[in-house]
């Protein structure tokens, strides 16, 4: 199934990814509106078709484009045991203040928050942890 959307015309290029950080609130009254939002907020997509469609846009300073997206994998750290490719995780945040941490960003990704389901689509290597957890690089969608 092809996934539908509006980016702006600068953004719309074939293997651009962006996250969908959500609805803005001053896109509540436009007529499009469903087709902007109709991604998963915090979502990763990339950009695999154009279409020559182009609509005038108030958020953006030029057009926004139609353009085809399809979801893809992100990286986080897990903890060993869970990295299983092709099986379901609830995602929890490793509790780690070490910002200056290498993995702070794999460990603590800000598109997911606890709770979240999420598929392992690719166990990549071992991390080493300054605390000490076994922790594994994954791909999850």
């Amino acid at each position: 199934m092809v996934l539908v959307t509006l980016v702006g015309d600068s953004q719309a290029r074939l293997g651009n990814r962006f996250y969908f950080v959500g609805p803005s609130t001053e896109c509540k009254e436009c007529r499009l509106r469903n087709v902007c939002f109709n991604l998963e907020p915090g979502a990763l997509y990339e950009i695999t078709g154009l279409r020559d469609t182009r609509h005038e846009c108030a958020l953006h300073e030029s057009e926004v484009r139609v353009v085809e997206v399809e979801k893809k994998a992100f990286r986080a750290a897990v903890p060993k045991k869970s990295a299983i490719d092709g099986s379901m995780i609830t995602f929890e945040a490793r509790k780690c203040d070490n910002i200056g941490c290498e993995n702070y960003q794999l460990c603590r990704p800000w598109n997911v928050k606890d709770g979240d389901k999420l598929s392992v689509t690719d166990v990549q290597e071992d991390l080493e942890c300054q605390k000490g957890e076994s922790l594994t690089l994954v791909k999850l969608i």
